[in-house]
């Protein structure tokens, strides 16, 4: 074991390490050991006080053999960890060193599998419930929860024609396409959809997982105690990036009323990297888990992001940031990038802080909290020099965002060329916020061509696509909400 002690003190306790004064109280140190064998390992440090005060131990051979003992007999399946005796100061610790173990979930005799199960959430030990101790044994075994078989439904159960149209500019989706997705998978020799599959797109998906949806809130201030608008989103997930991401855009600001604006603070929404954080948060929830959909939390100098699930076996926060990825959910994550929403495997977290650093952000904050997952971005407040600017840039994004709201209407109703979108806007012909927005929305998913085969064809019009329906329906049910 090799462990450097020259800055032992300056160390904060975290998810792969603690200190303990001594073995007196054996139960929180089996817990800590438990919860590092089932999380991502750590190290155990015996001899230093709650002020980071070195003081050694007193007998330590003896002590030693009474820990490992103690640790043999009270944790299931058996934990072998490396126990060394080191000397700092002309003192002697005991260092107590767990690795990732492959037999999790390990859990503590006295208490039993159903009670006795811990896992590491920063610096303190959690149990673990029945979803998160059969998500360790999963991961334990390489099994994906999105990856499992449902037999008691049908390729019927999803909405394939959605699937057919969404794959249809890219390839014929056959069969064996399908399988190769793990959209469908073999059980007992019928064709049944996967779990991811049901995630995605699943007929009555709420009905089999009634935790996948995305609950948004704007709220006035720095707490939840005013909240301005919100909405609920229940669009299939590839779907809910752009209505999430719509939400927090018409909410850029505390105020609706443009004159209110100069009297007020002006953030700044770093609008790629909350993209980055909200498919991250869609990627890798664990829908394993029930109680709490994804949460977007919108205040006046923070935006919040979090998912259920705590990072998986093995993995830290560190390890997030320093781009190393785990993928919980493999058809999810297969499937987003399929649609180009996910550009390099790993690279989202890392560009996240990259970008925050370029543009001179507050650097965000990732934190395990409840058996969730939280991002945090802190907008940065702008300099009185800056407002007028920032100001014009959100009027701008407002009309332009109401422009394409126009448009969308005029189309749902009928497919129409350039010159009807126009007249149906009460315009005699197309202006420059027109000519602009129907590439952007053509672009985004949200129109399509009539004759894709003929794009400059004089007979071209454009028709609206189910995802801006979609977004169509999100933004009247928030509009009436208010």
């Amino acid at each position: 074991m090799s462990f450097k002690f020259e800055n032992i003190l300056s160390v904060t306790e975290g998810k792969t390490l603690e200190f303990k004064r001594d073995i007196s109280s054996p139960k929180p140190i089996l817990k800590t050991l438990t919860a590092f064998a089932n999380t991502a390992g750590g190290k155990l440090i015996i001899g230093v006080s709650d002020a980071k005060t070195i003081i050694g131990i007193d007998k330590p051979l003896d002590e030693e053999e009474k820990l490992c003992s103690i640790i043999a007999d009270s944790i299931s399946p058996r934990l072998a960890p490396n126990v060394e005796l080191i000397t700092v100061e002309g003192k002697t610790l005991i260092v107590v060193e767990v690795f990732l173990s492959s037999s999790r979930p390990h859990y503590l005799k006295s208490e039993g599998i159903e009670n006795g199960v811990y896992v590491r959430l920063g610096s303190t030990n959690r149990q673990a419930d029945k979803e998160l101790i059969a998500e360790l044994r999963r991961s334990a075994e390489g099994i994906a929860f999105d990856e499992m078989p449902m037999p008691e439904l049908t390729a019927e159960s999803l909405d394939l024609k959605s699937v057919e149209d969404l794959f249809g500019k890219y390839r014929k989706l056959s069969e064996k396409e399908l399988l190769t997705l793990k959209i469908l998978t073999k059980y007992q020799g019928r064709l049944v959809p996967t779990k991811g599959a049901v995630l995605l797109f699943g007929k009555e998906r709420i009905s089999f997982f009634p935790d996948a949806w995305i609950q948004c809130g704007r709220f006035i201030g720095k707490d939840k105690a005013n909240i301005f608008d919100h909405t609920d989103i229940y669009d299939h997930l590839h779907l809910s990036v752009e209505s999430i991401m719509h939400f927090l855009k018409k909410n850029a600001m505390k105020g609706a009323d443009f004159s209110e604006i100069r009297r007020q603070d002006v953030w700044s929404i770093p609008l790629s990297i909350m993209r980055e954080v909200v498919i991250n948060a869609i990627v890798h929830a664990d829908y394993s888990q029930r109680g709490a959909p994804i949460r977007v939390a919108f205040f006046d100098d923070r935006i919040e992001i979090e998912n259920p699930g705590i990072l998986l076996p093995g993995m830290t926060i560190e390890d997030m940031k320093q781009g190393v990825s785990k993928i919980r959910n493999p058809v999810i994550a297969r499937i987003f990038r399929e649609l180009n929403l996910i550009e390099q495997w790993g690279s989202g977290v890392r560009r996240i802080f990259k970008e925050a650093q370029e543009k001179g952000l507050p650097e965000p904050q990732i934190i395990e909290i409840g058996m969730r997952l939280r991002f945090i971005i802190p907008l940065a407040e702008l300099h009185t020099a800056q407002v007028e600017a920032q100001v014009e840039a959100q009027v701008e994004a407002q009309v332009e965002a109401q422009v394409d709201l126009n448009i969308l209407s005029a189309c749902s109703l009928s497919a129409l060329s350039s010159a009807e979108i126009a007249n149906a806007l009460g315009h005699k012909q197309l202006s420059g916020n027109l000519r602009k927005a129907i590439p952007r929305l053509r672009k985004a998913g949200l129109l399509e061509y009539t004759n894709p085969s003929k794009p400059r064809s004089r007979m071209q019009k454009y028709r609206i696509t189910d995802k801006g329906l979609v977004l169509m329906r999100n933004f009247k049910k928030s509009e009436k909400r208010k």
